[in-house]
């Protein structure tokens, strides 16, 4: 499968999984391969955002192992590729994984396999690469790369260059029947801060000499500056925006058991039809027993005092299970915003990410950027749980009892629970920089009618321990299953009483 330029998100992909081996003005002998950029274990994790979508995709790039492959001592590479939410529905779908096996002394591919699967169906695709002797010790042109590379194996190639500063690399990649022929050219040196912590990168430039409409997209690259070179930003700019793949993770898992023979094409399991998007899990992931899984996506539509039209939207998303700020954590996110007419008359845009201790679901990091009419709050809370503070940016300091919640990680928590009718939960959650007591309390099993699906749920009702403690009739329904999934919540405002509905994603994409 090609990638498609119909919507502006392959090309970023094409970025990140591209055109890339390249050699520097001095010739291909004088770049040897930089072991280090294929260390067995490492896998990296790339959120895609585009415009004033917030997370469109992901992305996973991984060093399996290294053994004996058709024949062959090789290293494997697996690569996974798959569009999100609202994207992933209306305009493209992308559920794709590779595999490419390289010769661990020249990087050069000599076996790669693509499986694509669109709805119930799965496409497996594989191709043979019959590389030129001597191609990498004899080039025919100081200025031209011999041998061919697809896209996984020129990601990694192309990390391995010295990444000199003004240097030009040539490159070539083969897909299929096209062939692409470009350069990148190193212009400069830029910090970057992504969610997984601030890098001193190397900015290039990529231009494609044979493809106008590729070239367009003025792709930028930005690679950590140090030995591994690790692609913390890629930027595409297309007419309706810009496209953006930030590191959202980097580890080294435990390798898998080095093979001796040829392995059988790998074959995951076909899309689930619900509202989750499964990622390829951390190595603990299975024994947490959490009732979601990286990846999830949940869509809301709100609407108003019984309006047929919604007024906003809420995208809430578990990113990827790695390490932030020096911890080993789960990030979780959620971006809120009013749509259509509403907009006309009150303007919200929210944006919290709660990073989370993986076995409690318990803080200790909450990034708040709430847009809300004329009220502005950008904040960042460095949360202790073992000594009971909350911390911001500013250095104060918010007295908080050991074990609470933020806005945002109540929310899967709860999940957590048992909810079996009568039980009642309590949590304590960090309200307006102050810590509430929430009273979680399961009234009773029920059909509620969602879309146009009738679903099963328990009803729930979150109170506080304020005077006034159930002021705004909070509601929830979640499913009467393992994933307890909030199809429904409901309350009152001073606009009116409000509704939340999980949008439910068909199985096949549209």
């Amino acid at each position: 499968m090609k990638p498609a330029v119909i919507f502006s998100l392959p090309i970023l992909l094409l970025a990140l999984i591209f055109p890339a081996f390249a050699q520097g003005n001095g010739g291909v002998a004088s770049n040897p391969l930089s072991a280090i950029t294929y260390r067995v274990g490492e896998r990296l994790t790339y959120n895609v955002s585009f415009s004033s979508f917030p997370s469109v995709a992901h992305i996973e790039l991984e060093v399996v192992s290294r053994g004996i492959y058709f024949g062959r001592d090789g290293l494997q590479l697996r690569g996974h590729v798959e569009t999100t939410g609202v994207v992933n529905v209306a305009l493209f779908a992308i559920n794709n994984d590779y595999i490419t096996y390289v010769d661990p002394e020249t990087g050069l591919p000599f076996h790669s396999e693509e499986l694509v699967h669109q709805g119930s169906r799965s496409i497996d695709n594989s191709q043979d690469f019959n590389q030129p002797a001597g191609a990498i010790a004899n080039p025919a042109e100081q200025n031209s790369v011999p041998g061919t590379y697809d896209f996984l194996s020129a990601f990694y190639r192309l990390r391995g260059l010295p990444l000199a500063d003004g240097a030009t690399y040539d490159f070539s990649v083969r897909d299929g029947t096209d062939e692409y022929k470009a350069e990148l050219k190193i212009t400069g040196r830029q910090p970057i801060k992504t969610n997984v912590g601030s890098y001193d990168t190397i900015v290039s430039q990529v231009r494609v000499a044979n493809n106008s409409r590729a070239n367009g997209y003025r792709i930028k690259i930005y690679f950590s500056d140090d030995d591994r070179h690790v692609p913390v930003l890629v930027t595409a700019r297309v007419s309706a925006g810009e496209v953006r793949a930030e590191l959202a993770g980097s580890e080294f898992v435990t390798p898998q058991p080095t093979p001796s023979t040829t392995p059988a094409p790998a074959r995951p399991a076909a899309p689930s039809p619900t509202p989750v998007v499964t990622a390829t899990p951390h190595a603990n992931d299975d024994a947490q027993g959490w009732p979601f899984k990286v990846g999830e996506q949940l869509n809301y539509q709100v609407f108003v005092a019984g309006s047929s039209a919604p007024v906003a939207s809420a995208n809430f998303q578990v990113h990827a299970h790695s390490r932030y700020f020096d911890r080993d954590g789960l990030l979780f996110a959620v971006k809120a915003q009013t749509a259509g007419a509403a907009q006309r008359l009150f303007i919200a845009n929210d944006q919290i990410n709660s990073y989370v201790e993986p076995k409690t679901l318990l803080p200790f990091r909450t990034e708040l950027n709430l847009v809300e009419g004329k009220r502005r709050l950008n904040q960042t809370l460095s949360i202790n749980q073992d000594y009971g503070t909350a911390t911001t940016a500013r250095g104060e300091k918010i007295d908080i009892p050991v074990g609470t919640h933020d806005y945002l990680s109540f929310f899967y928590a709860v999940r957590t629970f048992n909810l079996n009718p009568p039980k009642r939960n309590a949590i304590s959650i960090l309200v307006e920089s102050k810590p509430k007591t929430l009273f979680i309390t399961s009234l009773k099993r029920e059909t509620i009618e969602v879309g146009a699906q009738k679903i099963p749920a328990i009803a729930i009702s979150l109170t506080t321990d304020d005077p006034q403690a159930d002021k705004y009739q909070l509601r929830m329904w979640v499913t009467d299953d393992k994933r307890r999934l909030p199809i429904r919540i409901t309350g009152t405002t001073e606009l009116g009483p409000f509704r939340a509905d999980l949008v439910i994603i068909p199985a096949t994409p549209q």
